[in-house]
């Protein structure tokens, strides 16, 4: 499935997902709420639910005006300060429950999936077959597992160029993570 594509077109997302997009552009606010506007996402509120092929439309506006890095900070912001469950307590099972919180901001048709799987003791993959951008996802892998990293341990994240790859239109992305 490629980029900003979203699959169902009945999708929704809800408004504190959308104003990630606003916090992860940082000193440019105003012009992601343009940008957002632009694309009939008006004055986003966090318990607001929003199409979301708009949404995707206003991410790519954003790759093409500001840059790959952009979306990779909107990706970090999307865990940075969401609640989770006492059970999740350890990066496993922090990257884990990315499907599920995916699932539950999401809603009205096919959204997509984040697929974990445990590769060793300290080692992941995650196939992300969804409509984000390629760097959005990475960003949010990357601020999951800083999140919940193990006590001396820096996790790394890496996009598996050996997999397909949405940005060249394959149906998923993959990325290796490692602590």
């Amino acid at each position: 499935m490629p980029e900003f594509v979203a699959l169902s077109p009945n999708v929704e997302v809800i408004g504190q997902t959308v104003l990630a997009v606003v916090d992860g552009m940082g000193a440019f606010r105003n012009l992601a709420l343009e940008i957002l506007k632009r694309h009939g996402v008006d004055n986003p509120k966090p318990e607001g639910w929003y199409r979301q092929q708009p949404w995707l439309d206003a991410f790519k506006e954003i790759y093409d005006r500001v840059g790959k890095t952009t979306l990779n900070l909107i990706g970090q912001k999307i865990p940075e300060n969401a609640q989770f469950p006492p059970q999740i307590d350890s990066i496993d099972k922090a990257l884990a429950s990315i499907d599920i919180a995916y699932h539950m901001n999401h809603r009205g048709g096919e959204i997509g999936h984040y697929g974990f799987t445990k590769l060793g003791p300290n080692r992941a993959k995650l196939v992300c077959a969804n409509p984000y951008p390629c760097d959005f996802d990475l960003g949010l892998i990357q601020s999951m597992a800083r999140r919940f990293q193990p006590a001396g341990r820096a996790p790394s994240v890496a996009h598996d160029e050996t997999q397909p790859c949405r940005r060249k239109v394959g149906a998923s992305c993959t990325y290796v993570v490692s602590w």
